[in-house]
């Protein structure tokens, strides 16, 4: 089997780690893939969630126990890395995406997605404005 690839968007706050544990428990509120009755920090101790994400997954940010800097360069996920400045200006000239373009960037392939079990964010705005973090990622299966 092969990674699927996927997108998702969330809260903007200003910690990413905060609005991506706020994404968590947004999306596991949404569907709890039925482990319902624990958090999802008791979940990453549990063997049988590391066997429901390592073989197949959510293709959600549920699929990350933590986030990493952005400018860690470990390979080895299951991780989630905000995207430094540099590498937003890759594909957003002026490092202030919109929804917009960052579809179009990740749709282009000008905007990669990472490796199996390895996701990315970064922050997207509206009106100049920060409005929501833009997910996504492949799962590990």
């Amino acid at each position: 089997m092969g990674g699927n690839a996927w997108t998702q968007t969330g809260p903007y706050q200003r910690d990413p780690e905060a609005a991506f544990r706020q994404a968590r428990e947004e999306t596991f509120a949404r569907d709890d893939h039925g482990f319902e009755g624990r958090s999802i920090e008791e979940l990453w101790r549990d063997p049988a969630w590391h066997e429901y994400i390592f073989t197949g997954g959510t293709a959600t940010v549920l699929d990350f126990p933590s986030m990493i800097e952005a400018t860690d360069t470990d390979n080895d996920g299951p991780f989630l890395r905000p995207l430094t400045d540099d590498e937003v200006r890759a594909w957003s000239p002026g490092g202030r995406p919109t929804y917009e373009e960052w579809d179009e960037a990740l749709d282009s392939g000008r905007l990669e997605y990472p490796d199996r079990a390895q996701g990315n964010c970064t922050v997207l705005y509206r009106d100049g404005e920060p409005a929501g973090i833009g997910y996504w990622g492949v799962t590990a299966d």
